[in-house]
């Protein structure tokens, strides 16, 4: 089976964004040759585009990315070239891979395999564990974590060539790859260890990072919707408050539809509060776990006995 093969590379709400500062590399003068590497790359010509001059190509880049288009190397094309971002082509307008690759089965498992030293063991733990919940709040999907044997999501940190033929490249430029849903490697996640991780905004964020390469061993691929979580080029954003963007949820929830035991709830609830709701739940939710304080809304209480209700038929208490 052929794999194919993902990288991370995050850019979320352009209002609340952060963008780490990584050293970009020096163009001189304006290089060709390399343009045309980056382009074959990340906007390969196929069968119905090969008669698409340097011209066009550098346009339909543009346009991906929402640059001006100018179908000239201006120093806005040349600075998002040089940014830190996935390593395979952007496929733009699909929210989905060809063939729709989808896990089969909604209970899912993971192992982290190996630990970076950057961070302690919880708090990788605690990261990974955080960004699947992303994807298992909005879908049927359950993920469990095990210790030994083969997982469905195997997770680890490499440098370099490490195996599964798309070597990492350094710090910066490539930030972690991941697999399609498959049998062997399919699925699994690996995290170019030659980068800073971090649990907030120092260097590149481990959660985000992981959130991101999860929606591709999802079966999702990147996204040219800013604001999305699958778009291809990293930023930052306060994890604390990542809510799942309303293209991502889209997304998955075209894979996997949404769980019956939610959809009950936001037919009790009423469709038109439901995100409100839980946007409200999840904020009471914290000050009554710091506070003791008894719930001040009644509604986003309902919910969240139903979400518990969820996650003990789910098998996740």
């Amino acid at each position: 089976m052929q794999y194919l093969l993902l990288c991370a590379a995050i850019l979320l709400p352009e209002s609340l964004a952060f963008p780490v500062h990584m050293k970009l590399e020096p163009w001189s003068n304006v290089d060709l040759e390399k343009v045309k590497v980056y382009l074959d790359k990340f906007f390969p010509l196929f069968p119905k585009t090969k008669s698409l001059t340097l011209e066009d190509r550098i346009k339909e880049m543009q346009r991906f990315f929402h640059l001006t288009v100018t179908g000239t190397l201006n120093t806005e094309t040349e600075e998002t070239m040089k940014l830190p971002r996935c390593g395979i082509p952007d496929i733009a307008e699909y929210q989905t891979f060809p063939g729709t690759p989808r896990w089969k089965k909604t209970h899912l498992t993971y192992k982290i395999v190996n630990y970076t030293p950057d961070l302690p063991r919880r708090k990788v733990d605690d990261a990974i564990r955080k960004a699947l919940m992303l994807w298992s709040d909005v879908t049927p999907l359950n993920f469990q974590r095990v210790q030994r044997g083969r997982a469905d999501i195997e997770i680890g940190f490499a440098r370099r060539e490490h195996g599964d033929g798309y070597p990492f490249d350094g710090r910066g430029n490539t930030l972690a790859h991941a697999f399609a849903p498959g049998e062997g490697i399919g699925g699994d996640v690996h995290f170019d260890e030659d980068e800073k991780w971090s649990e907030f905004n120092q260097e590149v964020n481990l959660f985000l990072v992981a959130a991101h390469e999860f929606g591709h061993s999802l079966g999702l691929a990147h996204s040219n919707v800013r604001g999305a979580l699958m778009y291809p080029i990293y930023s930052y954003q306060n994890p604390t408050t990542f809510r799942l963007p309303e293209d991502d949820r889209r997304g998955i929830q075209k894979l996997y539809g949404l769980d019956e035991c939610v959809m009950e709830t936001r037919r009790a609830l009423g469709s038109s509060s439901f995100q409100n709701t839980i946007e409200e739940a999840k904020n009471e939710k914290e000050s009554v776990s710091t506070s003791q304080r008894p719930y001040k809304n009644k509604t986003a209480k309902y919910y969240l006995q139903q979400q518990q209700s969820c996650m003990t038929y789910r098998g996740q208490n």
